[in-house]
């Protein structure tokens, strides 16, 4: 676990302070009362599992225009995330104040178990509104999930740029080189992206099928992943968080990236507010501030895809005819049920075939390992 406390000294009074946040922009008296209270409280706690290159633009703006607001920001995996506040909670111990992670369904299990509380955030009328569930979780990105791959070995115009036209080259023996993906029995957000894939296309097992005669890599994190690629240890990797694909293909140009054509599942990294929050006051407003234009322009600067309607696609937005959002909601919580769970995990090993024997686990050995999902 990163820990990483950000802090800011404090300038000369509270009527500038406020004066630099624009009270106007998020919701006038209101915004400037939290505000205020929010000096009080004088900082609050977040976990999540953004990385720090992701965050940091976000965190030094905020303290920008809330100076005596302390933001300490605790990084760790999903699962570390859930595990760690659900403990905190049920023993009665100090926890996060803001919960913000990309492992959709166990934030949705949260919030579902009265963990959050209800916030009327001023950016609500520029959400769509498959990034809101119940006023207490709040869809803060739109991440597509891409297709990556090798270009010294696949050029652009071989790559596959669908799911269909992926599984036809693997069954054709057009791809020549193993394909990376998430292990569906370890991984949460592996899970997450091959039940959507079983909702979306009812060829995703015979795909799997064909991903499984590639002897394929598994892998738990997309850092590993694209690790992988980058150093040709896999041709392509499938299901992959566009966002990091993107941040990595800036340093090297040797990664491709394909957004499918047919369709592009997008995934949203949930924030709420702890119902038993010590400050929820500079929560809310750290929240308000992940949901406002200029928040949400920051996120784009680092491949955070923007969730709000007013704000201009960030680099490598999915295309709207194939976006095919993952709806912030109490559908995810089919994906905790646990025969549910057993039962796809189980179709996806079986299909996957028993020759996958280049597992995730020897190939993060010989990798320099990350803390992303």
């Amino acid at each position: 676990m990163l820990r990483r406390q950000l802090l800011m000294t404090p300038v000369a009074g509270l009527v500038a302070g406020c004066a630099r946040t624009d009270g106007a922009r998020f919701g006038g008296l209101e915004h400037a009362w939290r505000a205020r209270a929010a000096a009080r409280e004088g900082g609050l706690t977040v976990y999540a599992n953004t990385g720090d290159a992701e965050i940091e633009p976000v965190v030094s703006a905020f303290h920008a225009e809330h100076p005596k607001v302390r933001v300490d920001f605790q990084r760790q995996n999903s699962a570390e995330l859930y595990q760690r506040y659900l403990a905190e909670r049920r023993a009665g111990k100090p926890s996060a104040d803001l919960v913000w992670s990309s492992a959709m369904d166990l934030q949705i299990k949260l919030i579902n178990d009265g963990y959050a509380q209800t916030f009327d955030t001023p950016a609500r009328a520029m959400l769509p509104p498959w990034t809101i569930w119940k006023s207490q979780g709040f869809g803060v990105t739109a991440e597509p999930i891409v297709f990556v791959y090798d270009r010294r070995r696949l050029p652009d115009a071989r790559a596959p740029r669908s799911h269909a036209a992926l599984r036809q080259m693997l069954e054709a023996g057009q791809l020549k080189g193993s394909v990376g993906l998430f292990d569906t029995g370890r991984s949460g957000v592996g899970f997450l992206y091959y039940s959507q894939d079983r909702q979306a296309w009812a060829d995703t097992l015979a795909l799997t099928r064909a991903i499984g005669k590639t002897r394929p890599h598994l892998y738990e994190s997309t850092f590993t992943l694209l690790e992988a690629v980058t150093a040709q240890q896999i041709l392509l990797g499938y299901n992959v968080i566009g966002s990091y694909a993107l941040e990595r293909q800036q340093e090297d140009p040797n990664l491709g990236l394909i957004f499918p054509e047919d369709y592009t599942l997008v995934m949203s990294r949930i924030a709420f507010i702890s119902a038993a929050a010590r400050r929820p006051n500079a929560a809310k407003l750290f929240l308000d501030f992940l949901l406002s234009v200029k928040g949400q322009r920051l996120l784009a600067e680092r491949n955070l895809t923007p969730v709000r309607n007013d704000v201009a696609g960030g680099v490598g937005k999915a295309p709207g005819a194939s976006a095919r959002p993952i709806e912030v909601g109490p559908s995810l919580l089919a994906n905790l049920d646990q025969m549910r769970r057993r039962r796809l995990v189980a179709d996806w090993r079986e299909a996957l075939g028993p020759d996958h024997v280049d597992d995730y686990r020897r190939v993060r050995d010989s990798l320099v390992t990350g803390n992303r999902p």
